[in-house]
């Protein structure tokens, strides 16, 4: 029996059934072709081995460079966009992560644990009263990478770090208009209605005012 080694994972053997038989045992191969010759000579069959495996093997080049290629075409298909994209929305999206970025890194923002510890909670489940307070809607949240962050300067120190009650009708106001992102832009930026200061800073030393601008701003957008 001889066997013809070839590229690509596949090999070819050439011998009686019988020997065929007992090298297949030991084969750890995934799958077998087999072709059977009868009343053939042994050179003839052994030339037309070789050339059936070598146009195997090209073949299997070929698909598989199909293969990846398809598989890369489909890949790029569901990364890239359904259509193009304006340069408006472009525009926009780098104006909003921007705008994320900025609130993110301004130290504004403490995770439950955080609020938890200045609060004096328990260490056990420190989560579970911050949680309570956002799903009360007594404050809000940002999220980051599935993370929840809570303002700091909505908590009062002289309450023990509780939140703001003037809160709470802030954020009902704005149930309809801004989710956490919008009311973190909003908080974070400078406000004609409170002369130019930033309602985050006033929140806790004036919350009327900041309520009549959280007003200010939900009427000016149903009448603008």
């Amino acid at each position: 029996m001889s066997a013809i080694p070839g590229s690509s994972g596949i090999a070819t053997l050439v011998g009686t059934p019988k020997e065929i038989q007992a090298r297949l045992n030991k084969s750890q191969a995934d799958r077998v072709l087999a072709m059977t010759f009868v009343h053939q000579q042994p050179g003839v069959v052994e030339t037309l081995t070789e050339n059936i495996m070598n146009m195997t093997v090209s073949l299997l080049e070929v698909l598989r460079e199909r293969q990846e290629q398809s598989s890369l075409e489909r890949l790029a298909e569901i990364m890239l966009p359904s259509a193009p994209v304006s340069p408006t929305l472009l525009k926009e999206a780098a104006m909003l992560i921007q705008a994320r970025k900025a609130v993110l890194e301004s130290g504004d923002w403490l995770t439950a644990a955080e609020v938890a510890g200045l609060a004096g909670f328990s260490a056990r489940n420190p989560s579970a009263q911050p949680h309570k307070w956002k799903k009360q809607q007594q404050i809000f949240t940002i999220q980051h990478h599935g993370i929840d962050y809570y303002p700091a300067w909505a908590l009062a120190a002289d309450t023990g770090f509780r939140p703001c009650k003037a809160l709470a009708e802030i954020i009902k106001i704005f149930t309809d208009s801004k989710d956490g992102w919008g009311m973190a832009y909003w908080f974070r930026a400078d406000n004609s209605a409170l002369g130019g200061r930033r309602p985050q800073d006033l929140l806790l030393s004036s919350p009327e005012q900041v309520i009549e601008a959280a007003k200010d701003e939900v009427e000016g957008v149903e009448h603008g």
